[in-house]
């Protein structure tokens, strides 16, 4: 979005004015959302959080209306107060900012297959953007999809047809789809085929949340803006690259929902997935969307589709002391149910780069922690035998979540008299390294690329086929049962089958005790206390 060129400095006569409320909307724009599902829980536990954090931290707009649209039949202070229960406030002024807030939230009932009812939803919207739109600024909405996806496309249809933005100040338009998109390859086209037919592709924007993390928007960075990884990110230096996602909880009575899906589908055909191409695509001509995305559907057109040999699948079952239920013992799971919720897999990148260098996804539920890393595993020091300790490999790893950090697992001289390695990290954790400074939620920082119309972390129609194509032979071979998850126990690391796997593949555990703390290792002694007319040493 151009800006224009700012006017020269000139010191001010009275007091200096506050600048612009919004940094991602230019002056001339005035933007409705319309949060499509607004009665839903991800509306309530995300999309409206997120809006009300970047209202609070003038990321939006302070006219920006937000219109909730829901076949529920609510009133307003029901809906506000529906929202209240799930959005936080600590201090007494945050408590006045989400009053603000809530006075620019609205909400309309209606159905989602009614022309009718969206002839009404975009004379509300008109009427609203004749009240606060200020000509000649352009009228611009954006539609988020809080919905389930067997109605996306009768209310993609109805909002194109009857609530697009019309008139001399027309603006842009704006469709926000979460996922899933499709089952599979074939539903995936179709529902591609169906929304671009009222659609054009630069106005979706396909969510991947963990497409808005920081960790994972700061790769880019990383790769690309040191010259000390651009040198070894390759094969000739890299063994293996683990991309891991573990939750320590199981499906909690939702398991009808997540039989659905399953564990690959859920989190391993889109998230994972995701972070893979950031990892291993080439450099992008530009920042700009298509020149991201564009390297990013090569690394998907570069790899083969998936097969069960290459898979470990896993189901847990209750925890040893019988407190925690296994999935089956959920009852809203089918009977026998063979729905994998552990999966592990190897992928492999036919390209000069990345040739011969396994990319093991990981992900599962009812684990022994919370996890979303990124481990790149380096090939073994050449002549390690000249050492007297064992060497382990030197690792890069990107904590996406919890505690943010990017660390390098290095080997290092014990201080003192003898020659003994030992490993340690150069640690950039980001609680410590910067304390105070507020790290914005996914939806956040997605929500802000939609404003500024930046589609680079969302997921392109092409990049979406190429990925169904890797995964759907398996997939449709796993919804017919071909395969049964091993058992491994609620709180556990997963199956047992995925030591011989990762051996198999060569992946090396370290051969020193090593545990990351998440914070520095090392305590610094206090210095010694000086006589009182010497000042102490500031080094």
């Amino acid at each position: 979005m151009a800006h224009p060129t700012p006017a020269p400095i000139i010191p001010p006569a009275g007091p200096v004015p506050m600048p612009p409320a919004s940094p991602v909307l230019a002056t001339d724009e005035y933007v409705t959302v319309v949060v499509l599902g607004a009665s839903g829980d991800l509306a309530k536990k995300k999309t409206y959080p997120a809006l009300f954090a970047l209202f609070k931290h003038e990321f939006l707009p302070p006219t920006a209306q937000i219109v909730g649209y829901a076949r529920s039949h609510l009133e307003i202070n029901d809906f506000h107060a529906r929202l209240r229960n799930f959005i936080k406030t600590k201090t007494a002024d945050e408590a006045k900012q989400l009053t603000a807030f809530l006075a620019n939230c609205h909400y309309r009932s209606g159905q989602y297959d009614q022309v009718e009812d969206f002839q009404q939803l975009d004379a509300y919207l008109t009427d609203l953007e004749a009240r606060y739109a200020r000509p000649p600024q352009s009228r611009n909405r954006i539609y988020y999809f809080a919905l389930p996806p067997t109605v996306f496309v009768p209310v993609a249809n109805n909002l194109r047809d009857h609530v697009y933005p019309r008139g001399d100040h027309a603006g842009w338009a704006r469709v926000i789809v979460e996922k899933p998109f499709g089952h599979d390859l074939e539903s995936s086209r179709a529902l591609g085929r169906a929304l671009a037919a009222k659609w054009n592709e630069h106005e979706l924007y396909r969510i991947d949340h963990y497409l808005g993390k920081e960790m994972v928007k700061n790769l880019i960075s990383l790769r690309f803006a040191n010259v000390f990884f651009a040198s070894v990110w390759h094969r000739h230096a890299i063994h293996n690259v683990q991309i891991t996602f573990k939750e320590p909880f199981g499906t909690e009575g939702r398991g009808g929902y997540f039989d659905e899906f399953g564990i690959v589908r859920d989190v391993m055909q889109n998230h994972l997935l995701q972070i893979l191409t950031l990892v291993a695509m080439e450099r992008p001509v530009s920042l700009t969307a298509d020149d991201v995305r564009n390297e990013k559907v090569k690394v998907l057109r570069s790899m083969s589709a998936l097969d069960l040999k290459d898979m470990v699948l896993g189901q847990y079952t209750a925890s040893p002391d019988g407190a925690k239920p296994g999935y089956l013992d959920d009852k809203t799971v089918p009977a026998g149910s063979r729905t994998p919720t552990y999966a592990a897999a190897v992928f492999h990148i036919n390209n000069d780069r990345w040739e011969g260098v396994p990319f093991i996804l990981r992900c599962g539920k009812a684990l022994n922690e919370a996890k979303a890393e990124i481990r790149i595993q380096f090939r073994d020091v050449p002549g390690a035998g000249m050492f007297p300790s064992p060497l382990s490999r030197n690792e890069l790893v990107i904590r996406v979540q919890p505690n943010e950090s990017v660390y390098l697992k290095l080997m290092n001289k014990e201080p003192g008299l003898s020659f003994r390695q030992h490993i340690r990290e150069l640690d950039l954790s980001y609680q410590t390294r910067y304390e105070g400074v507020r790290i914005p939620d996914a939806y956040e920082a997605l929500l802000v690329d939609v404003l500024r119309g930046d589609q680079a972390n969302f997921v392109r129609d092409d990049e979406l086929d190429a990925a169904w194509a890797i995964f759907t032979p398996v997939l449709h071979q796993i919804d017919a049962g071909a395969v049964v998850p091993e058992p491994y126990t609620y709180g556990s690391r997963g199956p047992a089958a995925m030591t011989a796997f990762m051996e198999q593949l060569g992946v090396a555990r370290d051969r020193q005790e090593y545990h990351w703390q998440g914070k520095p290792t090392a305590t610094v002694a206090a210095p010694a206390p000086q006589p009182a007319q010497q000042p102490q040493s500031k080094m």
